[in-house]
């Protein structure tokens, strides 16, 4: 094998080592450069903590009640499958604030993505609040309290700064 088809073998095997981006990834980048708040939930309609979240009708009364915010739907470890069934049932799908995505990979294995929106991904439901390009709060491991995600949600609409504040003094 010569030397230039040495190179070429080993650089498309590099290529094909790289984690490919999921095709919702760039919608969701792009999003969350909004000024406004957005949140990205990722979840999986076969996930018990995911259906206890819907069945409790605390995403739908969020959703409802902040029309102002845009909610990413996320479906990860679906096979490609959206869950758009799903949140129908639970009546988000058709909401005017709500988008719902899919990543198209793997739900086991080791193809199954473990990053999104250059965030680590090990466990859903995963809920990410952004503002203007900012992660402003992240709850990545379990169900959300609602009550907390509004709180956090009312917390993000500020601008946060300690502009003109005293430095802590130094020992």
């Amino acid at each position: 094998m010569s030397i230039l088809h040495f190179a070429s073998a080993l650089l498309l095997l590099a290529a094909t080592s790289l984690r490919a981006q999921s095709p919702a990834e760039p919608k969701v980048l792009e999003a969350i450069k909004s000024p406004d708040l957005s949140v990205v939930h990722l979840w999986a309609p076969w996930c018990s903590n995911c259906q206890a979240e819907l069945r409790s009708g605390g995403w739908l009364k969020t959703v409802k009640d902040n029309p102002g915010v845009k909610f990413y739907f996320v479906s990860v470890w679906n096979n490609g499958e959206d869950g758009r069934a799903m949140l129908q049932k639970f009546q988000i799908a058709d909401q005017p604030n709500v988008t719902i995505l899919a990543d198209p990979g793997p739900r086991k294995g080791d193809n199954k993505i473990k990053q999104f929106a250059g965030m680590s991904l090990s466990w859903i439901p995963t809920t990410w609040i952004y503002k203007g390009g900012d992660l402003r709060y992240a709850l990545n491991y379990g169900e959300v309290r609602f009550d907390v995600l509004q709180q956090f949600l009312e917390d993000s609409k500020s601008e946060w700064s300690h502009k003109g504040e005293p430095p802590i003094a130094s020992p």
